[in-house]
Formats: structure tokens, C-alpha cells, sequence
């Protein structure tokens, strides 16, 4: 299988041309891939596909091999290969994924993509539909208690769950110990991808991501738009903000009056391979 190693802040998968490739079970393959030690090391796995609505269709399986809806940072990959590798000459097009399709602006320089803005589409705001367990119709700062602890989450979809949450200080906070408590809480029937933010000015915060069936990861896109819209709408940001990630920064707008969340950042290739996959890939 040919492949392509990417990531968006960090955040790296492994893609598949699936114009030309095959993947039969993409579950187990993405596993195999994204074992970092005897595999190629990744946060998943993301297939490039055509689609019947739109220019292309992204498929994306998580490092625990559960299909995921919706990936910011991927989806800016998915848009510079297309675009590198010579699927389009397009710069603006659209992408078909298990959360409804995406609209996409390419920044093009020396004949390479470099910047991609999406258009995210709107905030899922409705716990039933995140899903969240709650006797409130939306969950705006309410209290969890993990493991002893009270926190106040916010809980947004960007086409898959997100719980936001305000700590002092993302360069100490415990993510990889917390993080499983939120994503397997009685509360989350799918599990839950969860972002600790640490504010820093109405236009400017720190941001750590527990990821459901990958873990903490360096950059989460849909978390990022996710915090972003929790802490506008708890009266903490403005609606433009920089996000600071592990991995690097996304620019995120928050157009409240058409409800609407864009996201600006960066996508990069790391490396074209080949890897026998014939043992899992049945």
C-alpha cells in the first residue's frame, strides 16, 4: 500500500489515495500504521475517496482503529494533497465526510498549498445531539466531578463530541491522566475528545487535547474550533483567537451572528512510502 505521511499542527495520519489504492479493512490497517513503534507512527489513518456530492470524500479511523466523523487538522491535509499531488488545480473546493461536507480555501505558494482555511459549519450545541447525558438541554459550564475533582465543562460538536474545559495551567495540567476519565465518563455514550484551555487574552489561549481512541494528541482541529465556541459563548473571548497547540497554532473565527466557525492553519507532507499491509488489510 502507498502511502503519505502528513500532519496539521502535529497532528499526523497516514493517507491513502484511494483513487488508486484499495483498503479493505481500514479498522485494522490504521491500527497497524499507527502503532509508533512497529508501525509508521500516526494519530490514524485517512483515505482520500471520490465522492457522488462533492470533489472529493475523506474517511478518517483513529489510532484504536473506531471510524471517526470529522478532522480539522486531516481534512487540511487531505486538501493539500489533492491539490500537491495533482488530484485538482482547484483552489477552493469541497469534501465530503461523515459530518456533512466542508468548504475549503487553499493558500497556494511556489506551486504548493501552505495555509487552508475551512469552513467548519456550525456548532452542535444541543446535548442530545452531541451526545451528552443531561437533564439540561445544552451543557454550558456545568460541573463534572473526575476523579475527585470538579470541573466545568462546556460540550460542543463539530461533527463529533467535544467537552471544554478552563485549567490554570496547560503546561502542568495532568492531560494523559485525566484525559481517559472524560473520554469514558457515564455521561458520554460515544466517548468524548476533550480540550483543556488556559486562558490568556480575550483573543489568545493555550489549548491541550485528550483525543477518544488516540489520546492526548499534538493538535485537534474540531477541538480547537470546539474551545473556541465554548468560551465565546461563556463571554471569555472575543470571536477571532489564536490557539497555541503542542504542535503549532490555528487562527479560529467564531462568526456568531451566522453561526459559523472558520479554521485557518497550516498542513504538511512528511514523507511518501510504501508498507505491506496484506496480513491485516482482509
Amino acid at each position: 500500500m502507498k502511502f503519505t505521511k502528513m500532519h496539521g499542527c502535529g497532528n499526523d495520519y497516514v493517507y491513502v489515495n484511494c483513487f488508486e489504492e484499495t483498503v479493505n479493512n481500514p479498522a485494522a490497517v490504521s491500527e497497524y500504521v499507527s502503532d509508533r513503534r512497529f508501525g509508521i507512527g500516526s494519530d490514524g489513518l485517512i483515505l482520500i475517496c471520490p465522492s457522488e456530492t462533492a470533489d472529493f470524500r475523506m474517511v478518517m479511523y483513529n489510532a484504536d482503529g473506531s471510524e471517526g466523523s470529522m478532522c480539522g487538522n486531516g481534512i487540511r491535509c487531505v486538501a493539500k494533497y489533492v491539490y500537491d499531488y495533482g488530484l485538482t488545480d482547484k483552489t477552493e473546493i469541497s469534501v465530503e465526510t461523515k459530518s456533512g461536507i466542508k468548504y475549503l480555501e487553499l493558500t497556494v505558494e511556489n506551486g504548493k498549498v501552505s495555509l487552508v482555511k475551512v469552513n467548519m459549519g456550525a456548532p452542535g450545541l444541543l446535548a442530545k445531539e452531541i451526545p451528552v447525558i443531561s437533564d439540561k438541554e445544552k451543557v454550558i459550564d456545568e460541573p463534572v466531578t473526575i476523579q475527585g475533582k470538579e470541573y466545568r465543562i462546556t460540550c460542543v460538536s463539530m461533527g463529533n463530541p467535544h467537552a471544554v474545559t478552563v485549567v490554570e495551567d496547560t503546561a502542568s495540567f495532568p492531560v494523559e491522566k485525566i484525559g481517559p476519565f472524560f473520554e469514558n465518563h457515564e455521561m458520554f455514550p460515544d466517548r468524548v475528545n476533550t480540550e483543556f484551555v488556559q486562558l490568556i487574552s480575550r483573543s489568545e489561549m493555550n489549548m491541550r487535547v485528550w483525543e477518544r481512541g488516540s489520546g492526548e494528541t499534538w493538535a485537534c482541529g474540531t477541538g480547537t474550533c470546539a474551545s473556541v465556541v465554548a468560551c465565546v459563548i461563556n463571554g471569555y473571548t472575543d470571536e477571532h483567537v489564536l490557539v497555541h497547540l503542542l504542535g503549532g497554532d490555528l487562527q479560529i473565527f467564531y462568526d456568531r451572528a451566522a453561526d459559523t466557525v472558520w479554521m485557518t492553519g497550516p498542513a504538511a507532507v512528511v514523507f511518501d512510502g510504501e508498507i505491506d499491509v496484506s496480513e491485516v488489510d482482509r
